[in-house]
């Protein structure tokens, strides 16, 4: 079977995007993996597939799939490329769209710099959003922010819960160069208490309006930019009283913007893209050796 394909990125945050409006793709997790894989495939942190719209108010539905070929919620970096990908392909001419993910509907919009906006909706904070298991834990309080402790190889940190759509467990840290995101990262991603997996954030202010980040995300570890994150992170610092909308955020792929007025957050960074090809995908077994995509080297 033969598949078309786009490679594009988001600030690094790379990805293979299929057009799955003009042709049928019903691909298993091992395809998904296959695809994703930097040796076997066309490597990707991940995949998107463009679907036709499923109900009224939204131009299309957008499925996101992680390097380990698992389907996940939202993508900010990838929603950015979406929109990019679909104008690009002549399948609309809007400038802003609406469209239908698991976490719920984005708006997408490319502005007169060629940036993309994306207005994320409002973050959620609840446990049970996240989802986390709270039960017979007591949370500190830093500003309107709630910390949540969390137990780690046997050392305790102290998370903020933020739920853009997909879960995130961030913490403050004084150098994030320096952060354990290769060991703590996993680590966090596969604790108990988050039964769906967590991506793991790491946040460094540089002041009330710029900040670095790092994220480990789940299924796909260190990536160059996570826009859900990036996200995240910045609700985190305001909550906190250590930012001030707008934040530009550092990432090791680029610079996102993030607004955020207390209800929707919006993110605005870069939709570049690659290259376009097609590939033709193993019939039967895909090969045993096709794993996520491999993580960056860690400089902790």
């Amino acid at each position: 079977m033969k598949l078309r394909f786009t490679k594009m990125h988001g600030a690094g945050n790379d990805f293979v995007v299929i057009d799955g409006v003009r042709q049928s793709v019903q691909l298993s997790p091992a395809q998904w993996r296959w695809l994703a894989d930097r040796h076997f495939g066309v490597g990707a942190d991940q995949l998107l597939l463009v679907e036709p719209a499923r109900g009224p108010g939204v131009d299309f539905r957008y499925r996101i799939f992680n390097a380990d070929g698992g389907e996940v919620e939202q993508c900010g970096n990838g929603a950015r490329c979406f929109v990019r990908f679909v104008r690009e392909q002549g399948l609309t001419d809007k400038r802003a769209i609406r469209v239908e993910t698991t976490g719920g509907v984005i708006e997408p919009r490319v502005e007169d710099d060629g940036r993309v906006t994306v207005d994320m909706g409002a973050p959620a904070f609840e446990p049970a959003a996240i989802p986390f298991d709270a039960s017979g834990l007591e949370p500190r309080r830093v500003g309107e922010d709630l910390l949540w402790p969390l137990e780690v190889d046997g050392a305790l940190r102290w998370v903020s819960l933020v739920s853009m759509g997909n879960p995130h467990a961030v913490q403050v840290v004084d150098d994030v160069e320096r952060a354990p995101v290769h060991t703590e990262g996993p680590r966090i991603e596969q604790a108990p208490r988050f039964p769906r997996r967590v991506n793991a954030g790491y946040l460094q202010v540089l002041s009330t309006s710029r900040i670095r980040l790092r994220v480990w995300e789940r299924g796909a570890g260190e990536t160059l930019a996570c826009g859900t994150g990036a996200c995240a992170a910045v609700v985190t610092g305001i909550r906190r009283g250590l930012l001030r909308s707008p934040v530009d955020v550092e990432t090791r792929g680029g610079l996102l913007t993030i607004a955020w007025d207390g209800a929707g957050v919006h993110l605005t960074g870069p939709a570049e893209t690659v290259f376009e090809g097609e590939i033709e995908l193993p019939a039967g077994r895909v090969p045993a050796q096709a794993v996520p995509a491999p993580s960056m080297t860690d400089h902790a």
